[in-house]
């Protein structure tokens, strides 16, 4: 009981953490007159993928792999299959623009990359692992990501829809920061650190006490508690109807999880891919490709239909999942 709330008070002071991270650094960016596009892009959206950085550092850092490993592969699963699903079930998400379908099948390409990587070594008998080759692999195809992905904002600004979005996101309102957000910043990575210490600590003594591996609590407590911040901004995006920004944010939080979380881990202590983890990132795949389906062979358009059936994925393989452990 005790690992529970442990658990639970670690990962509201992630979200807390990291809200106020967001907040500091925006409204000291704001004062440097670095633009909001620039901002929204960079602080606002690697700063939701915040907790999930930190937890897998410190989880890394511990020798906690196995639920660094769910910790990753779980947010993606659940920003699609839980987050996405809820999201397109209130407002039906449609893609206006160029950006977000670029993006769609990067996020497929890196998912399918990590998966050949992890079956690299049974494929030759040997343990399947994340090491730091690979994990340096990873590095410089978020490079490549992140530059195009600028490119293409910068060039576009408001003549696509996610630019406008971005520049527009309520986080970017920091008039109410007074004169010292710099307080923000010391205070929300303070608050990220504990946070972190606290979920993995609870986090391996909670799958201790109930039997099972750390990476069964990864991928469906702490990946889901991790993904809040991601939650609330696409489901205020989907119920402003910005539909691009709504579904860029969790296509660009899984391809951050993806090309710098995981291998941010990798860097600091290679990660064994647990029991099952394959089959986590086969259905973490399965996902990717069904946003791809979905988006180029429907009109562009994710109904409520196909947010249901999202929904009903995801916990049909949660409780698969947890009953096979």
């Amino acid at each position: 009981m005790i690992s529970v709330v442990g658990l639970i008070v670690g990962i509201l002071l992630l979200i807390s953490g990291a809200t106020l991270l967001v907040r500091g650094a925006s409204a000291l960016a704001v004062r440097l007159g670095v633009s909001p596009l620039v901002i929204g892009l960079t602080i606002v959206g690697f700063g939701t993928s915040a907790p999930e950085l930190v937890v897998n550092i410190v989880a890394s850092l511990r020798g906690a792999t196995a639920l660094a490993f769910g910790n990753v592969v779980g947010s993606n699963i659940s920003n699609v299959g839980l987050i996405l699903g809820i999201a397109a079930l209130l407002i039906p998400i449609t893609i206006k623009g160029q950006i977000v379908q670029r993006e769609i099948p990067l996020l497929l390409l890196a998912t399918s990359v990590i998966t050949v990587m992890a079956l690299d070594g049974p494929l030759d008998g040997l343990p399947a692992v994340i090491g730091r080759s690979e994990s340096i692999v990873l590095l410089l195809l978020f490079c490549v990501f992140i530059y195009s992905h600028m490119l293409d904002l910068v060039k576009t600004r408001r003549a696509d829809p996610l630019a406008a979005d971005i520049e527009d996101n309520p986080l970017l309102d920091t008039r109410s920061e007074g004169r010292v957000p710099w307080l923000l910043v010391p205070a929300g990575l303070l608050l990220l650190l504990l946070g972190g210490e606290l979920t993995i600590r609870n986090g391996v003594a909670y799958a201790t006490s109930l039997g099972v591996s750390p990476a069964i609590v990864g991928l469906f407590m702490v990946a889901v508690g991790t993904s809040m911040p991601e939650l609330v901004t696409t489901i205020v995006a989907a119920l402003r109807r910005e539909s691009d920004l709504a579904l860029g944010n969790i296509v660009g939080s899984n391809i951050f999880n993806s090309l710098v979380v995981l291998p941010a881990s990798g860097l600091i202590s290679q990660i064994p891919i647990p029991r099952g983890g394959i089959i986590d990132l086969l259905f973490s795949l399965v996902l990717a490709a069904f946003l791809v389906l979905v988006f180029f062979l429907g009109k562009a358009r994710m109904g409520r239909i196909t947010g249901g059936i999202l929904l009903v994925a995801y916990f049909t393989y949660m409780a698969v999942r947890v009953a096979s452990s």
